[in-house]
């Protein structure tokens, strides 16, 4: 388990550009089962400080499933994830899905 943060700041470049000011929490957790299967919950949750501030959040609720597993000597990670966008700002979408299929490259 974990957690990402990242906040944007425009501060420089054309002036007819649009400013930005951006938050990016992403609170992780995955849990390990047997034979490669794993439950996981990966939810990005973004903010736009510059935006009206009943348009400013989005915050999904959710999570997945996914396994590693070889095909011949080719180790895959491989999700599927499902988010529901309790908070999101208008015409977001209410659903998240999200599929991942990995190859991977051990040492």
């Amino acid at each position: 388990m974990g957690i990402l943060g990242r906040q944007l700041w425009s501060f420089a470049g054309d002036s007819d550009r649009r400013s930005v000011s951006q938050l990016l929490i992403e609170p992780f957790v995955n849990y390990n089962l047997d034979k490669g299967w794993f439950l996981i919950t990966d939810m990005v949750i973004t903010a736009n400080w510059l935006a009206d501030s009943d348009n400013r959040w989005t915050v999904p609720v959710g999570g997945g499933i996914g396994r590693i597993f070889k095909v011949g000597n080719q180790p895959i990670n491989s999700r599927l994830e499902v988010y529901y966008n309790v908070v999101r700002p208008d015409g977001a979408p209410d659903w998240q899905v999200g599929f991942t299929w990995q190859f991977l490259f051990p040492k």
